[in-house]
């Protein structure tokens, strides 16, 4: 018993040394996720549509009226993990973008989910999603968004 009191306290202690870093504010991650653009919607939109295509993202629903585009990448499968560990994963991304008119300027947000989705040969299946928060992914979706509107826009 003196033991585990022991290990109680000595993890405690331990666990307080661990240094967490802090998380994005609310702000930061609208900031990275969104960019406005002087163009038409309709410009905007066609163009996030291509380049989601571009990426080899498939387009589950697109609607100019509200703005809202949502894709899925394809899924990704290691089938010796269900070879070797007797377990699957599936891994695919899915991306939604909201489009809308403020004054003369079109905004644009995005939002990259990445989602795992694990089955063991028992029939047990457990999903994990994440955001996306990495800004270099945002900027390299930004960036071909941009040059799409550019060759649409001449």
């Amino acid at each position: 018993m003196k033991i585990k009191i022991i290990f109680f306290i000595f993890l405690s202690f331990i666990s307080g040394c661990v240094t967490v870093e802090p998380g994005m504010t609310p702000l930061e991650i609208q900031s990275m996720q969104q960019r406005s653009y002087e163009n038409s919607k309709n410009v905007v939109f066609s163009s996030v549509v291509s380049v989601f295509q571009d990426l080899g993202y498939t387009i589950k629903s697109a609607d100019l009226n509200t703005g809202f585009i949502s894709a899925e990448s394809m899924s990704e499968n290691d089938p010796m993990a269900q070879i070797l560990f007797g377990f699957s994963e599936v891994k695919n991304t899915r991306v939604t973008a909201y489009i809308e008119t403020i004054g003369k300027l079109t905004n644009v947000r995005l939002n990259f989910v990445l989602s795992r989705q694990t089955s063991t040969q028992y029939g047990q299946t457990s999903k994990n999603e994440r955001a996306i928060l990495e800004s270099n992914v945002y900027q390299n979706a930004f960036e071909k968004i941009e040059n799409a509107i550019f060759i649409r826009s001449e």
